[in-house]
């Protein structure tokens, strides 16, 4: 239940993170307006609480381990609203960075 608990929380955390710094892109980059901003922000707001509701206590290990997530989930977040094709070193990289999550957190610890 823990494991299952830390990959939603790691899903809820990319997707805020990526979805509002995708909404500050689309209000200022692409002329959308201040809401779309403003929407952004508080996106990012919540990618900050679920980073923190993480069942291990250690910040720096939550943190690292969710630039694996964030790289991976850019990519995929590309493909679905962006149609952007990864080509197969972007999706080797992902793959790397992936195993390094599930090294940094789920690693038997004694």
């Amino acid at each position: 239940m823990i494991l299952a608990r830390s990959l939603a929380l790691f899903v809820l955390a990319a997707l805020a993170e990526i979805g509002g710094a995708w909404l500050i892109w689309q209000g200022w980059r692409e002329h959308r307006g201040v809401l779309w901003i403003a929407a952004g922000i508080v996106a990012l707001g919540a990618y900050g609480f679920a980073a923190s509701l993480q069942p291990d206590p250690n910040f720096g290990r939550i943190l690292a381990a969710y630039g694996g997530i964030f790289v991976a989930g850019s990519l995929a977040w590309g493909v679905v609203v962006d149609k952007f094709r990864p080509d197969r070193w972007d999706i080797t990289g992902a793959a790397i960075c992936l195993l390094g999550v599930v090294v940094i957190m789920y690693a038997p610890r004694g």
